[in-house]
């Protein structure tokens, strides 16, 4: 009867985990489309606030370049995607994703808008564990801190002024909160750079050397 009663119970834990198995396939497979396509969203909506539909038409989110853990300056961990923007076939911007490794409590993961001249048309805070009220400054929906960002260049400033202002750079800090600002400071400059020592491949622009050109 014991022995029965053990083959019994054991058959129905099998079943029921069988079933339960199939479910969670069947609920996968229902809603992966949808899943992807929110993701999808998301992710578009993220490159807009960066760059607006009226600046490009081409789909950003399909025009895109490979990079990883090789390139220098970026500080990625995992292989990730630059999203061009196009405007009649010709790029106007670069979205070039960066890791500041160094935020208060952790990486702050970002992206750098940068137009064909140069400049940037803006950065955004996509991740962050930073201290609520102080360090998550960086994120637009709670401050305007980053926005500040938009326009500068290689140039402006010099890179003396690439710094918080404790530092004798042009960045305001936070009130009370120095290390966060100036770890996204650093690593929007070294975006910066990446795309000027890229500039070829990112903005399609002619090798020098085949042009003739010194």
């Amino acid at each position: 009867m014991l022995g029965q009663s053990i083959t019994r119970n054991s058959l129905l834990l099998a079943l029921f985990a069988v079933c339960t198995t199939a479910l969670i396939a069947g609920t996968y497979l229902l809603t992966k489309d949808d899943i992807a396509q929110q993701k999808r969203l998301a992710e578009e909506k993220a490159l807009l606030e960066i760059i607006p539909r009226s600046r490009h038409d081409n789909s950003m989110l399909d025009d895109t370049i490979p990079v990883g853990p090789e390139d220098a300056g970026l500080g990625l961990h995992e292989d990730k995607r630059i999203y061009i923007a196009r405007q009649n076939d010709e790029v106007i911007a670069a979205i070039i994703p960066v890791i500041a490794p160094d935020g208060y409590t952790g990486e702050i993961e970002l992206i750098v808008g940068v137009n064909a001249d140069g400049t940037i048309a803006g950065v955004r805070a996509l991740t962050h564990r930073e201290t609520p009220g102080l360090g998550d400054k960086v994120d637009a929906k709670k401050s305007d801190w980053i926005l500040d960002f938009a326009g500068r260049s290689l140039r402006n400033p010099t890179l003396q002024g690439w710094a918080v202002k404790k530092d004798k750079g042009v960045f305001d800090q936070f009130t009370g909160a120095t290390i966060t600002p100036r770890a996204v400071v650093a690593a929007t400059l070294r975006a910066l750079q990446f795309a000027q020592a890229n500039r070829q491949t990112l903005f399609e622009e002619p090798d020098p050397a085949s042009t003739g050109e010194d």
